[in-house]
């Protein structure tokens, strides 16, 4: 009995050791799932949530979705078209705000990423096409890919809802912004201001690890003001692609300029316009197309707009084109003068003349400024550098030049005047008898 214990110990034994080990068995029973499916990858909302598609970008380079796009990295994803006659050159140039706020940050701590929905149309050469129309540079990339493998992204972004989008392109407006390192995602619309959608990037997403340059204090916000229904329109509407006039160090927006515009187009065509560009282009009507080719062709959308509401619109067009004009009018005055200030200072850095001399060798002194040397009754100092004499400095020193001391001034003698006239008025105002 004794030895047929020992034996089946050891056959136990023999069995054990034959058995590979534990972690050598996960490690390839895990090898073998990756193999099956590399779409998969692993991120902080669980193993194998991300799909890790392969995607091309509108440079025809190839990247994996989770490897190479959002591991570890501050994201914003949204999905278009470019064939889309409405609501995709709307979101597209509303995100191009946020894209000129976040600058250089772009490519570096913050990526954007759209996504088409359209690949059998959107290819690489397409995408590229469509970026340069809405002047998109570095730091946001377009991608196309299988069809199948960005209806999985979709799912997995939660940015698809069967029960909408039965239609292949009437898709979900909304975008998500995330941090994947933290696991933190929210999702957005593309239409809500662009500053806040920057600061939610760049600022919150980040956990407030990037300073902020701007010291703004709280008692120094401006005054809101109630916004017309016009203004209101325009600036949720059309402020994306159009401008009212230039402000200064703005950059140019893809649409044209509508300064004026209610009295250079007329007003039927205006209307027209507004409500069905799409139609109005597929009609081939000469200045749609003309617009149509001159910008790039960038369609102007739908935006489903009613008479009353292009009525409103065309109304604050015109009221902010004369506020404009004045504005600019004022800046170019501004523009002129700060010129000839800076002409007049050139010149006095060149010569300083003393008081002492008279006002004949001032004059002579002007008409022989080029001769090698002056007369010798001219007494000439070297003016000191800009950083030892302000530009108000020099300025008084030409003016006590031009009207020595011992010369009187008809400005002064005048001044001089009416200060004595007042003190004789208040003089016989206090010695007047009492009522």
């Amino acid at each position: 009995m004794r030895s047929y214990s020992i034996v089946l110990v050891a056959l136990a034994a023999i069995l054990i050791g034959l058995l590979p080990p534990a972690s050598t068995a996960l490690d390839a029973q895990a090898k073998k799932v990756n193999q099956q499916d590399r779409r998969l990858a692993n991120s902080q909302w669980g193993n194998n949530y991300f799909p890790n598609v392969e995607l091309t970008s509108s440079k025809g380079e190839k990247f994996r979705f989770f490897d190479d796009l959002i591991e570890d990295k501050v994201v914003l994803i949204n999905f278009i078209y470019t064939r889309c006659p409405d609501a995709c050159p709307l979101e597209t140039a509303k995100l191009s705000e946020v894209y000129q706020i976040l600058g250089d940050r772009l490519g570096k701590d913050v990526f954007m990423y759209s996504i088409t929905i359209d690949p059998d149309h959107d290819t690489p050469e397409v995408l590229s096409q469509f970026m340069q129309t809405y002047q998109i540079e570095a730091g946001w990339e377009f991608f196309t890919g299988k069809e199948k493998d960005i209806l999985l992204l979709r799912k997995k972004l939660g940015l698809y809802v069967s029960e909408v989008n039965k239609d292949p392109f009437d898709h979900n407006l909304s975008m998500i912004i995330g941090n994947q390192k933290t696991g933190r995602w929210m999702k957005k619309s593309p239409f809500e201001n662009p500053y806040i959608l920057a600061t939610e990037i760049g600022t919150w997403l980040h956990n407030y690890k990037t300073p902020s340059d701007t010291r703004n204090m709280y008692q120094d916000a401006p005054e809101l003001r109630n916004l017309t229904q016009g203004e209101s329109l325009f600036r949720t509407r059309c402020s994306a692609c159009h401008e009212i006039g230039r402000a200064p160090g703005t950059t140019m927006k893809p649409g044209p300029n509508l300064l004026e515009v209610t009295t250079r187009r007329d007003h039927d065509w205006l209307v027209r316009w507004i409500q069905e560009p799409d139609v109005m282009l597929a009609e081939k009507d000469p200045i749609a197309t003309e617009l149509f080719e001159t910008y790039n062709k960038l369609p102007m959308p739908n935006l489903r707009v009613s008479e009353k509401e292009v009525d409103m619109l065309l109304d604050f067009i015109e009221t902010e084109t004369r506020r404009m004009k004045k504005v600019m009018a004022v800046e170019a005055i501004a523009a002129q003068q700060d010129i000839e200030e800076m002409d007049c200072c050139q010149k006095n850095e060149e010569m300083v003349i003393t008081s002492d001399s008279t006002s004949d060798d001032i004059s002579q002194i002007d008409e022989e400024e080029d001769l090698p040397a002056a007369t010798e009754n001219t007494e000439t100092l070297s003016v000191g550098t800009e950083d030892k004499d302000t530009e108000a400095d020099r300025m008084a020193q030409v003016e006590s030049t031009t009207h020595p001391s011992n010369l009187p001034r008809p400005f002064s003698l005048f001044s001089w005047a009416c200060g004595l006239g007042l003190c004789i008025l208040a003089f016989r105002a206090r010695m007047a008898p009492k009522a």
